[in-house]
């Protein structure tokens, strides 16, 4: 099925402009896959992590090994968190599997996280609205990998307060790499907007601990914005952040207003980093136009 996917990708899809209905539901579909690998990526990468740290810790103190199995996003078969069966290759279809199950595990009946079913319709809404909006060009099918990371790095901090450097630095690459003859953005507005993205996020850390006494977001986010600076430009930056200070302003006052957040709490930045990112990718030039517009007006 992923080598037919991948045939299908290079033969057919550069050739698919936008707004085609075959393309788009054929993107939603593989995006039901991609975002199946994307639901063991989130859970198992920070495991991974915590696996390699303890274990470089352990050898620095000349204490065994903790860690000693392969784990990695390969091995071991997916598996139930709860009673640790290995799930059989029809209790892992994207989606179904989930409806089939009723959301239980068919051995122990502890209920399977919304994470499962919630990125893989993420990730097939975004695959089917790029490929829509775009069309099958190298435009669209960079905008489907900034996609499916920027996706899988917002779970990841939502969950665990961690954006791995294993996701940032890679995506940070790959945005000067599609940038190297201007596929979204010239050159020289990505090398400025990977430089911009991580010194302001870098300055406002920097201010916020010297007049409060504490960090106010971790590297991470940093990198991120880096990252996005790298795909969308310098000039996308502004957009970027207000877009990600809105929706993170208004979702931390409706956490704080249903106690479900102390106030003082850090709240991850990865995920509206994330949106703000995403809508720029859309709609960026023009909400950034219209807000100039409306605060300078002639």
């Amino acid at each position: 099925m992923m080598s037919a996917f991948l045939t299908w990708i290079t033969t057919y899809l550069p050739g698919i402009a936008p707004g085609n209905f075959f393309a788009t539901g054929c993107a939603a579909v593989a995006g039901l896959l991609i975002g199946s690998f994307l639901n063991v990526l989130i859970h198992r990468l920070p495991k991974m992590m915590q696996r390699a740290n303890d274990n470089y810790l352990a050898e620095e103190q000349g204490l065994p090994l903790p860690h000693t199995t392969r784990y990695d996003l390969f091995l071991p078969r997916s598996q139930c968190p709860d009673c640790a069966q290995t799930l059989a290759i029809r209790h892992n279809i994207p989606l179904f599997s989930f409806l089939f199950l009723r959301g239980r595990c068919s051995a122990c009946s502890s209920t399977i996280s919304i994470r499962y079913p919630a990125v893989e319709l993420l990730a097939a809404g975004l695959s089917a609205l790029l490929i829509w909006h775009f069309g099958g060009s190298l435009k669209g099918l960079a905008a489907l990998l900034l996609a499916y990371f920027l996706l899988a790095m917002a779970w990841i901090d939502a969950e665990t307060g961690l954006l791995p450097d294993y996701l940032t630095l890679p995506l940070l690459w790959c945005g000067l790499l599609v940038n190297l003859k201007g596929l979204i953005v010239p050159l020289g507005d990505a090398v400025l907007g990977a430089v911009a993205g991580y010194i302001v996020l870098w300055t406002i850390f920097q201010l916020y601990r010297l007049i409060r006494g504490k960090e106010g977001m971790g590297y991470g986010d940093f990198k991120m914005l880096a990252a996005l600076g790298a795909w969308l430009g310098w000039a996308m930056l502004p957009v970027v952040l207000l877009l990600a200070s809105i929706a993170g302003l208004a979702i931390g006052v409706l956490l704080q207003l249903s106690s479900k957040r102390t106030a003082g709490a850090m709240l991850p930045f990865g995920p509206y980093l994330a949106l703000g990112g995403m809508i720029s990718l859309f709609y960026g030039p023009l909400i950034w136009q219209t807000y100039l517009k409306w605060m300078l007006p002639v």
